[in-house]
């Protein structure tokens, strides 16, 4: 509680510094310009500061207008040096006593020596600055916006010269203040020059003019990156995306929307998201399924890849969707020893002039990953860290949540996060699969080496004999049936050809093939009689019935040589060889039969 003073008296001290520094420094010139064109306000000055005070000046002021105070999305403040390059100044937000509204401080690069002068750069970035009017427009209307702000470039300085140059989306303009007499050039408004402006002097500025200029936002985004010590890192984002502009009036007609060239002007058929050069493995999908629409185009420096929706996008319609892609960790992920640095970006580019209302950002990083810090260009809200599972983890991997709101295309810049681990932990996974592995396989060895019964069943083990002899007599009887089929070919074929030779052949491979068959099912029958089976009857019946079908097939080939020899008439060869077939087709549905009762 001892302390709590000290910080009381230490703020006040600052207040007054502010206050000071706000009195003794003198803006001799403000040139601004803000470019409307798109469906961001884009504010740039150079401000030329001279220091009229006694003591030199270690930073200066800069304040927000109170209308745009909640719209700010960017601030940047940049010096010449003497070789004109562009350094970057700190901007930190204070206040300044007896003023409400927002105040940033600038710390210059050097103190501004007593009469010396410094000029710098200021660029700002407003979203959602731009209304619509009318807020509701058919499909075949141009989309209307209005600005308003400010003739004069809020300062907390006395200003001597200042200008005001105003950048609009078209040539088409309603309406516009009209503060000195200003000068109009097709889309370009410039006021000015003003001569003596006071401190925090307010004149309102109000264009109203065409700006057809996709109006998309991103009112919500989530970046996952999961990040790989063997080699990848993984990408998904999961974006919802609105139409900001003027809310579509009435029906939507395809028909009219592709005849007519300037139908849904102010809609948005698709645009490009640039991925990183190293991207692959490109997905896009959303709940429905892959959307096919999509085109991918790889550059020297980056990839290209344009999204196009299901659906053109007019005001106040929405669209959901996932984009996803693999990154070598390589280019990312720098280590010495066990200390590892993730260098990627916070967020990455959707789309041109994008604007992002919410974006959580989640970093899994490798199960095991610990003393966690993380190193922002910006100011960003850490939310408590989570743990993730997935395959083969066992404690999980940390997370890191970080929150954003309100973001622009300045925001895209790299995040690092700094972590130790052990890089004996990359074993776990790969010692995991083995164990599993090797339980599996002693569970499986154990398993059938033993025996579960209770006492042994002689009568079962009989029947499973008798069962697997069965079933090699039913192959062996089929196989030898099958012999006579193609016996039967082959007397077609002397009949067609005459060749003796082919017979003979033919002959000779049912000889042999049949013989070696018809012991074997003997064998089986044998092995039947020993089990004492009452099958072995029925086997021997089977045998007696193939003897009389070989009987009835080689009288079938007899009387064919007798045919082709001219010896037999046709007429008579034909009703013999009916006669045959019938009785050898009884005799294979008896054999059929037998086996179907086995």
């Amino acid at each position: 509680m001892a302390g709590l003073p000290c910080r009381r008296l230490l703020c006040r001290l600052l207040l007054c510094l502010a206050a000071g520094a706000a009195a003794d420094l003198l803006l001799e010139e403000a040139r601004r310009s803000v470019d409307l064109s798109t469906h961001l306000a884009k504010v740039s000055a150079e401000l030329s500061l001279a220091n009229a005070a006694g003591a030199a000046a270690s930073s200066f002021l800069l304040a927000l207008e109170p209308g745009l105070e909640p719209r700010l999305a960017y601030l940047g403040v940049q010096v010449k040096g003497e070789e004109e390059e562009e350094n970057t100044l700190e901007v930190r937000e204070t206040k300044v006593k007896g003023r409400s509204g927002k105040f940033f401080s600038v710390k210059l690069p050097s103190p501004l020596a007593p009469g010396a002068r410094v000029r710098v750069s200021v660029e700002m970035v407003f979203t959602h600055v731009l209304q619509p009017y009318p807020t509701h427009i058919t499909q075949s209307e141009k989309q209307f916006v209005v600005f308003e702000g400010n003739h004069y470039f809020y300062s907390p300085y006395f200003t001597k010269t200042q200008t005001t140059r105003v950048k609009l989306a078209s040539r088409n303009v309603e309406s516009y203040t009209k503060l000195g007499n200003p000068s109009r050039t097709e889309d370009t408004i410039e006021y000015g020059p003003f001569k003596d402006i006071p401190p925090y002097s307010q004149d309102p500025l109000k264009v109203h003019y065409e700006n057809n200029s996709p109006f998309l936002t991103i009112t919500s985004m989530t970046r996952v990156i999961e990040v790989s010590h063997w080699g990848n890192i993984a990408v998904e984002e999961t974006v919802d995306l609105k139409h900001t502009g003027a809310v579509l009036k009435g029906p939507f007609s395809r028909y009219d929307y592709q005849r007519q060239p300037d139908s849904g002007i102010s809609s948005v058929k698709s645009f490009k998201t640039i991925l990183p050069a190293a991207a692959q493995d490109v997905y896009y999908r959303d709940e429905i399924g892959n959307i096919s629409t999509s085109h991918l185009l790889v550059l020297d420096d980056s990839v290209e890849m344009e999204i196009r929706p299901r659906f053109p996008l007019f005001g106040g319609w929405k669209t959901h969707y996932i984009i996803g892609y693999n990154l070598p960790s390589y280019e990312y992920l720098y280590n010495l020893g066990d200390q590892y640095a993730l260098k990627m970006r916070f967020v990455d580019h959707v789309f041109d002039e994008q604007v992002t209302d919410s974006l959580t950002v989640k970093i899994v990083l490798p199960e095991g990953a610990k003393n966690i810090h993380v190193d922002s260009p910006y100011e960003i809200s850490r939310a408590s860290d989570e743990l993730h599972y997935t395959y083969l983890d066992t404690f999980g991997r940390p997370v890191i949540v970080a929150h954003k709101s309100n973001l622009v295309e300045q925001h895209i810049q790299d995040i690092v996060v700094h972590y130790t681990f052990n890089k004996i932990l990359m074993l776990q996974e790969p010692l995991l699969v083995v164990g599993a592995f090797y339980i599996l396989f002693f569970t499986v060895i154990v398993y059938v080496r033993l025996d579960f019964s209770i006492t042994k069943d002689p009568a079962a083990e009989a029947r499973m004999k008798v069962a697997c002899i069965t079933e090699q007599v039913l192959t062996l009887v089929n196989k030898r049936l099958g012999l006579y089929r193609h016996f039967d070919e082959a007397v077609n074929k002397y009949k067609q050809s005459r060749d003796i030779s082919t017979l003979n052949s033919g002959k000779k491979s049912l000889e042999t093939e049949h013989k070696a068959l018809t012991n074997e099912i003997a064998s089986l029958q044998s092995k039947l009689k020993t089990e004492g089976s009452d099958l072995c009857d029925k086997v021997s019946e089977i045998q007696k019935l193939d003897g009389q079908v070989k009987e009835l097939v080689l009288k079938s080939s007899v009387e064919a040589e007798r045919l082709v020899a001219g010896k037999l008439k046709k007429d008579t060869y034909i009703e013999n060889e009916k006669m045959h077939s019938s009785k050898r087709q009884d005799l294979v549905t008896r054999i059929d039969n037998i086996l179907d009762a086995l």
